[in-house]
């Protein structure tokens, strides 16, 4: 079955789209390449889990524009929450369905060029950076049809270049409001951090679907050259009725560092990849996730750091908590290439289990190449300690209310890393209301 019989998205569709966002010719041609290769690709194979009857093709691709907002009060309680309210909020895009409907970035960052816009905007005012790096580096166009669809259908995202020398002091932040319950997200979000540069980014995915089918498909792409340093923070919140395939990848050059503290807390049947590729010597890459499943819902996580460059460390820490009747799947893989001398490649995946029926699974794999390394694992799967209730209880604690320290102290070495207080509260909101 062909891709334009299995969507409603041909490629005079695509042709359209991507004349109405005044694309570049180039962009264009990727996309009808990416198309007619989705028709051939097979799908992702995630370890230990069945996609083949999740909802990957039933969503609507051009969604209604979302209205522009003058002013940060006029948004609804439930996106308020992700601001700062502690700082003047001046580095900021809102993205709603597929609609820029804020943005703003102060004017010293601007004098320096640094451009923080959406990835239309970037395509046509930035297009040679942005061809630079698009589906180059991080990922592959025919990696599998996800990836493919991905590139053939992307409508929204933004694009984040910090130049050389240029170190930013405070966040950039991403709010992706999926106001329309049925509209299909297929954001690509670009983060270039030039030689030298640092900076701290920060996302939060809000759906305000409930039960109604779509998709989202999320590629993002971050890219450190040499010395550069990168804080990715994120919080996935995607509804009950929307089937998540998220990638994030990460490449480092020399002396550079990516550091990913991620909170997955969608309610919906989810793919997750998290993957940097440690190319310069002396890079380093600290991959932290966080996830909490309820209901039904089946999610996989893969976090992987590859090792190409000498004296290269690579850190993942995964926990989470299921209860109900979910499952998880938590692939920690550290890969070390031969020639890539004295790196280090360490793990930790830790699931929490809150119910008979909830399942969890943690699989270190440590793969090397190299003789001279280090590298270790460490795994656990199980339920709430009760010696450990036993003495919250003991001190006049409920048992309802020792579980939840419990919980929260669990899931802290993640939540504590998010570089935004007000992010990092609503997070432990999304776990408070996940998990009771």
């Amino acid at each position: 079955m062909t891709v334009e019989t299995k969507l409603p998205y041909d490629k005079d569709y695509i042709s359209q789209f991507s004349q109405d966002n005044n694309e570049p010719e180039w962009m264009k041609s990727l996309r009808l390449q990416a198309l007619e290769q989705a028709d051939t690709l097979e799908m992702p194979k995630p370890d230990k889990t069945k996609i083949g009857r999740w909802n990957f093709s039933k969503f609507k691709h051009d969604a209604a524009k979302g209205e522009e907002i003058s002013s940060l009060d006029d948004l609804p309680a439930d996106i308020q929450d992700f601001l700062d309210k502690e700082n003047k909020q001046e580095n900021l895009v809102i993205q709603r369905n597929h609609t820029v409907a804020y943005a703003s970035l102060n004017e010293e960052l601007k004098s320096k060029g640094v451009i923080f816009t959406d990835i239309f905007t970037a395509l046509r005012e930035h297009e040679d950076l942005v061809k630079r790096y698009y589906m180059k580096d991080a990922v592959s166009v025919d990696e599998h049809r996800l990836t493919a669809l991905h590139t053939a259908l992307m409508n929204g995202g933004v694009f984040v270049y910090v130049p050389k020398n240029v170190q930013l002091e405070e966040p950039l932040q991403v709010i992706f409001w999926q106001e329309d319950p049925e509209a299909a997200m297929f954001n690509h979000v670009l983060v270039v951090a030039d030689d030298n540069s640092s900076l701290t980014y920060v996302e939060n995915y809000v759906s305000q679907n409930k039960e109604e089918e779509t998709v989202a498909n999320i590629v993002t792409e971050v890219i450190a050259h040499n010395n550069a340093q990168v804080s990715f923070g994120a919080v996935d919140n995607f509804a009950a009725g929307t089937t998540s395939y998220i990638n994030r990848r990460g490449v480092t050059y020399r002396d550079a560092k990516i550091d990913w503290a991620l909170g997955q807390m969608n309610d919906g049947n989810t793919v997750s990849e998290n993957v940097t590729h440690l190319v310069g010597d002396n890079s380093e890459s600290n991959a932290k996730t966080v996830s909490v499943g309820r209901g039904k819902q089946i999610q996989n996580f893969t976090a992987k750091i590859v090792h190409f460059g000498k004296e290269t460390e690579g850190h993942i820490l995964q926990h989470g908590v299921m209860k109900d009747s979910a499952t998880s799947i938590f692939n920690g893989i550290g890969k070390i290439e031969h020639g890539a001398s004295k790196s280090n490649a360490e793990q930790e995946s830790r699931v929490l289990m809150l119910s008979e029926k909830a399942r969890g699974d943690a699989n270190p794999i440590l793969l090397i190449d190299e003789d001279d390394v280090t590298a270790g694992h460490a795994a656990s799967v199980g339920r709430v300690d009760p010696l450990q209730l036993y003495y919250l209880m003991s001190r006049g604690i409920t048992q309802k209310e020792a579980e939840r320290l419990i919980i929260h102290g669990f899931l802290a070495p993640v939540v504590n890393q998010l570089p935004i207080s007000s992010v990092k509260e609503q997070l432990t909101q999304v776990i408070e209301r996940k998990v009771y």
